[in-house]
């Protein structure tokens, strides 16, 4: 266990890996890994899209085309419903070429008190959890080929990929403060210098 690579690679000032340099020696267990067949028919149709199409698509359209190479015929769109209406037109613009099973976060309607989950508003009695276990529940009993996460909460997001039974790929990453776009936290030297230490957060 003392021997374990302790990747520290965000902290790199030279990428030197994109020369092919195996920094850590393990490029010969990692090799092995794509041996699993579910793993390397996905890397295989992610590397043909990003090869055929590098800087020419938006991800929606990869999203189609990745789905197409790996002969997907339904997918999944399990969505937020703070972004309903943008989920019906991502359905109907992946119906044109598959069968789409969408389902809305807050599906079959459970109050959170009766999980005895925080509430974003204590007074209200029946405040509706996110259901992101059902979402996958719902796509695993149609039998999605690849299942799409549109704008699900920080952490639901990880409890649909750990039920999901089909590989799970992500739209549309949840960010209510940054509408939908978290990058803009780094972009933004007002927002990000309130992320750092020793930085104000209020700091003008």
């Amino acid at each position: 266990m003392g021997d374990t690579p302790k990747p520290s690679c965000a902290a790199c000032q030279t990428n030197a890996c994109r020369g092919g340099k195996d920094c850590f020696s393990t490029a010969e267990a990692h090799r092995a890994l794509y041996a699993d067949e579910r793993i390397v028919r996905l890397h295989r149709a992610a590397s043909a899209i990003e090869a055929r199409h590098y800087c020419q698509e938006t991800r929606l359209h990869e999203i189609a085309l990745f789905a197409r190479e790996l002969g997907c015929r339904k997918l999944g769109l399990a969505f937020c419903v703070g972004l309903a209406s943008e989920a019906e037109v991502i359905a109907k613009i992946l119906a044109q070429d598959f069968q789409v099973i969408s389902v809305c976060c807050k599906a079959s309607g459970i109050s959170k008190a009766t999980l005895g989950l925080e509430q974003i508003d204590a007074d209200n009695a029946n405040e509706v959890m996110c259901n992101p276990a059902g979402q996958a529940s719902f796509l695993n009993e149609a039998g999605t080929d690849l299942n799409v996460l549109c704008g699900l909460c920080v952490g639901h997001d990880a409890v649909f990929s750990l039920t999901s039974q089909a590989p799970v790929t992500t739209l549309i990453v949840k960010d209510r403060v940054l509408a939908h776009n978290p990058i803009g936290a780094v972009y933004c030297q007002y927002v990000r210098r309130g992320l750092l230490p020793g930085h104000p957060k209020h700091a003008r």
